[in-house]
């Protein structure tokens, strides 16, 4: 138990913080407007109370920079999520007013209740590999946009436009072959050149920052990419978004956190499982794009599992949703190995995990799942000829139960209540 909660509502031009007791007293609060001297003007406040700790909301957001200053000066800081503030505010009694001070007091309390709060650490390689994930999503929306805009133009230039996805020099030859008969035709034409332009540009930019994706996933020295369908740029997405794998207890926290788990809706005695909408939709994405990857390939393990949950009933949606459960599965193992691999290289003479066949089916390190990150026809035909030489390749990686024990619904049990898009690929795995 700590002696003192100092809580921080963290805003882009103030931060006010408000301290508290182990009974939930306020004891006082400081309101420090943001600049190069905030974090010295609250070591300063705050040295009345030896025993403290910081519990900053949004720690990873708008609080990430006083956060980073404060664990800089050897302070311990918890990051409250702002939901979790914002439930404790809107249960309390007495005054809840939505200012500062209140909201400070409800971080406070949030990280003193709450034994689940998540402790922030410094910035390490993974925060590198979030920023470059971020770019590359990023520049992918802004070229979508600009592609849009641009087969809106050429369909007021020529009829039918351009059939599906178009390039940069693809519409640079339409252009060329395009004589605009008025003032208004040559204003369009200016335009779709300019977006030609900019398209350009961000193709540029898409493979730059894939460049560098790739040289920061090869110094991470993962795993991940040893999966089939992960390549640099889904490997950079997740270790950016999990950073310590260690804060998730097991396989099953780790799907929930992802949204690959089913969420139960139970009532008495009907039990109920719906597909889950939470979690991290960045990572969810990312093993997403991995499990459509592997159903296109038919000579992958995926593809062969995805199958035969179509021949026991499933709907292609359920198997997918399946497919995904047992990718989450195989890359919670990866990074756990990861994981390992880095302690025992950090600890001299220290011992290396335990790596027995004992542990739970699929994780074990030396088991390459799912083959290889980018594979060909050429090399991979569809059976692998090494299937029999591996049990765990020939068994394929993933148990029917988990490692409970408990049967329980598989993941595919849940039907969602709107259709979702068909989700197509326009890069090869290579580049993903």
């Amino acid at each position: 138990m700590v002696a003192v909660m100092i809580g921080v509502d963290p805003h882009k031009a103030s931060h006010t913080a408000v301290a508290i007791g182990a009974t939930e007293e306020p004891l006082a609060e400081l309101r420090v407007r943001a600049s190069e001297s905030q974090a010295e003007r609250l070591l300063a406040w705050a040295q009345a109370w030896p025993e403290r700790t910081w519990a900053v909301e949004g720690a990873g957001g708008v609080g990430h920079l006083l956060a980073q200053q404060l664990l800089a000066a050897g302070e311990r800081v918890l990051d409250v999520p702002p939901k979790l503030a914002a439930r404790v505010r809107l249960l309390q009694a007495g005054d809840t007013n939505k200012n500062d001070p209140n909201d400070a007091r409800s971080v406070a309390v949030a990280a003193l209740r709450s034994p689940g709060v998540r402790e922030a650490s410094r910035d390490d390689h993974a925060v590198v590999l979030k920023i470059w994930s971020k770019r590359y999503k990023d520049l992918g929306r802004t070229r979508t946009q600009v592609a849009c805009r641009l087969h809106q133009v050429l369909c007021e230039l020529i009829p039918g436009g351009v059939a599906r996805q178009i390039t940069a020099g693809q519409a640079a030859r339409i252009l060329e072959s395009v004589t605009p008969a008025d003032a208004v035709a040559v204003a369009r034409c200016e335009l779709a050149a300019e977006f030609t332009q900019d398209l350009r540009g961000i193709d540029a930019a898409i493979r730059d920052t894939r460049k560098k994706l790739a040289i920061a996933v090869r110094a991470a020295g993962t795993s991940l990419t040893g999966l089939f369908g992960v390549g640099p740029v889904i490997a950079a997405a997740v270790i950016g978004d999990v950073r310590a794998v260690s804060r998730f207890p097991g396989r099953d926290h780790f799907a929930a956190y992802n949204g690959t788990a089913p969420i139960e809706v139970s009532s008495g005695g009907r039990k109920i499982y719906r597909l889950s909408r939470r979690g991290n939709r960045r990572l969810n994405h990312a093993i997403h794009m991995a499990a459509v990857t592997q159903i296109r390939y038919p000579h992958s393990q995926g593809r062969a599992y995805y199958e035969r949950k179509l021949a026991e009933g499933k709907t292609p949606k359920e198997a997918l949703r399946c497919l995904k459960r047992q990718i989450s599965d195989a890359i919670y193992a990866c990074l756990q190995a990861d994981a390992r691999r880095a302690a025992g290289a950090k600890s001299p003479g220290g011992q290396r995990g335990n790596d027995s066949l004992t542990s739970a089916a699929g994780s074990h390190p030396q088991h390459r799942l799912f083959g290889k990150a980018t594979p060909g026809p050429a090399t991979h035909p569809t059976t692998p000829a090494d299937a029999a030489g591996d049990p765990a390749s020939a068994a394929f990686p993933w148990p029917p139960s988990r490692a409970s024990g408990r049967p329980g619904p598989g993941p595919g049990k849940a039907r969602p209540r709107s259709g979702a898009r068909r989700a197509s690929l326009t890069q090869p795995p290579a580049s993903r």
